[in-house]
């Protein structure tokens, strides 16, 4: 099933044009999709799968043992789990995006950790070697990783280097012998399979002509030697999920294991990444659904005060919640993917926001899930409990919500400013220099910005023109702000984090909104079973979506109330805070 189509490829992304006020409809719209032949083999997985999931992998097992039954990994393996998009050529089973994200969908809605598991090994941990590899890394690796026999993982972050990956100590020297091998010393914190994997994707700081040190990736073995790991951690949530240590010490490493070119690791941290994160929203998609299921049932059972529970209004305003939160989540998963197999490149933004509005929309739709069940959801022994643990770390790993919120701010901000010829080389790589973007004083003529035509989605049918309209209105106000904080800050925009952090949500909740447009209108089109459903849906997020952007964009304009008084209270209350090392207010009682 593996696209090798590049019909997309000149097609850019659609996040960005929105902090220039515009709609790239073509990112969107058709809302792509596999063809009648790739769906019928992703049915005959998906189905053995979803059985095999649901009657085969004990979720509450593994979370209490702190580990997957070794059973059910053994019965992974054939069915090709751990090597979901390897290359048919490599042993895996050859998956395009669109594929892998519907299987992944399978495993979010039964066992997150178990999820983990698999992710860490072939979404991350390998897929360095997929993706920057060469042949022969290729043939000598992927065989044994796609079948199960070994399993990868993903090693970048260290104490006191999370999110700011530039900044790892772990080094790598030319060996004194003049081999071109490397002698590796260092340690890795949090690493997903840790204590289980044979095969390490190291990112590591190595010697450069000019006497600096630059990043670069590692294919390393623990066979190699002088690599040990720690405990598994004690974790809040994911709890099979093993996650340890990593200490490497005069590990050596062959030459032929360097990934892509010396010097050239943060490109493949950040390429493997990228690719990784699209998979997150269909993953939790899953768990949404599954969420739903006991929230509906619950709803429908529940009797309180002689009604069942979901005859009141404010468990409906829930439910409804709910699932516009879950199509608007399930649409851009799966516009995201689509676009990738059919060759588009200008992803990663897209990518980003997936993995927050995922994140974020299926922890909302599990809390209010346990909101309906009440004290029942709270309990151990009922999957509820377990789920929302589970969930939590979706908004910190691989990228945690406030680096990608910059990350997409200050992109979008970038292509806003193109004109901007001294902020140009730093926002080119905003997250590697966060600190650089204060260069040079700069001057923006509102005649050089100008405002764009009116954005339009005019594939939307009549039915759905509210949510059209929606999408049109906030997108022409982020579009005004953008250029009103561009022309407000100059050089400091870098440091209003709270007004990119603003304009960053509404970037999000745009696309999101803008994605369940395009399915909802595909499904009108063909007169589906559900299209008046799928209106409806569309319709009321994109309602919902733009109170909250309108509410974003108020604040984070310049010239609003919360851009003159809102903020600077924000900075003071925090430096008192941090300054007291605690909450800093006098007791009410005075002792």
């Amino acid at each position: 099933m593996a696209s090798t189509s590049a019909a997309g490829s000149d097609i850019t992304g659609f996040t960005r044009e929105l902090f220039m006020g515009r709609l790239n409809s073509k990112f969107m719209h058709p809302f792509p999709e596999p063809k009648e032949e790739d769906l019928e083999t992703l049915k005959m997985l998906v189905d053995p799968f979803s059985k095999f999931m649901e009657n085969e992998n004990d979720a509450a097992k593994n979370d209490r043992e702190c580990a997957v039954d070794e059973a059910v990994k053994e019965s992974l393996k054939p069915m090709g789990a751990y090597g979901m998009m390897t290359p048919e050529e490599y042993g895996g089973v050859g998956l395009d995006h669109t594929g892998y994200a519907r299987l992944v969908e399978v495993v979010g809605a039964h066992d997150l950790g178990l999820g983990i598991h698999l992710g860490a090994s072939q979404s991350i941990g390998y897929k360095g070697i997929v993706l920057y590899g060469n042949k022969e890394q290729k043939e000598k690796y992927l065989p044994k990783l796609a079948s199960g026999e070994h399993v990868a993982a993903f090693c970048l972050t260290e104490d006191g280097s999370g999110s700011d990956a530039q900044s790892i100590k772990t080094r790598a020297v030319p060996a004194d012998d003049g081999s071109g091998d490397f002698i590796l010393n260092g340690g890795k914190i949090w690493i997903s399979n840790g204590g289980l994997a044979e095969v390490f994707t190291v990112f590591a700081q190595t010697p450069q002509p000019d006497g600096k040190d630059k990043m670069t990736a590692f294919i390393v073995e623990r066979g190699f030697g002088g690599i040990t790991n720690g405990a598994p951690e004690k974790k809040m949530g994911i709890n099979c999920s093993n996650t340890t240590t990593l200490n490497f010490d005069d590990t050596r490493v062959p030459a032929a294991n360097v990934l892509g070119e010396v010097g050239g690791g943060f490109k493949v941290a950040m390429g493997i990444l990228n690719q990784g994160r699209f998979g997150m929203g269909g993953a939790l998609t899953g768990t949404m659904k599954t969420c739903m299921k006991y929230a509906a049932a619950h709803a429908a059972e529940r009797t309180q005060f002689g009604k069942k529970i979901g005859e009141f209004e404010m468990i409906q305003g829930k439910l409804a919640g709910m699932a516009t939160r879950l199509y608007a989540t399930e649409s851009l998963a799966y516009a995201i993917a689509g676009n990738m197999d059919r060759g588009v490149t200008d992803f990663q933004m897209e990518a980003a926001c997936g993995k927050v509005f995922s994140s974020e929309c299926a922890w909302w739709v599990a809390d209010e899930t346990l909101q309906i069940l009440g004290g029942l959801g709270f309990m151990r022994e009922y999957p509820i409990e377990r789920i929302v643990r589970d969930l939590r770390i979706f908004r910190i790993f691989e990228g945690s919500s406030e680096i990608l919120r910059l990350f997409v701010a200050l992109y979008g901000v970038k292509a806003a400013g193109d004109d901007l010829k001294p902020l140009q080389k730093a926002l080119k790589n905003p997250l590697a220099n966060l600190g650089a973007i204060v260069g040079p004083a700069v001057s923006i003529a509102r005649a050089r910005i100008g405002a764009p035509e009116k954005p339009s989605l005019d594939f939307a049918p009549a039915q759905l023109r509210p949510a059209a309209d929606v999408v049109e209105d906030c997108a022409a106000r982020l579009g005004a702000a953008t250029r009103e904080l561009l022309l407000k800050h100059g050089k400091g925009i870098v440091d209003r984090q709270l007004p990119l952090e603003r304009a960053a949500s509404a970037a999000m909740e745009i696309t999101a909104a803008t994605a369940a447009i395009a399915r909802a209108t595909r499904a009108v089109s063909r007169s589906t079973d559900t299209a008046a459903l799928e209106v409806s849906l569309a319709n009321g997020f994109a309602l919902e979506a733009g109170q909250r952007v309108r509410a974003l964009i108020r604040d984070m304009t310049p010239s609003s109330e919360a851009g003159t008084t809102i903020d600077p209270l924000r900075r003071d209350i925090a430096k008192s805070v941090i300054a007291a090392g605690e909450y800093p207010a006098r007791h009410p009682l005075g002792f």
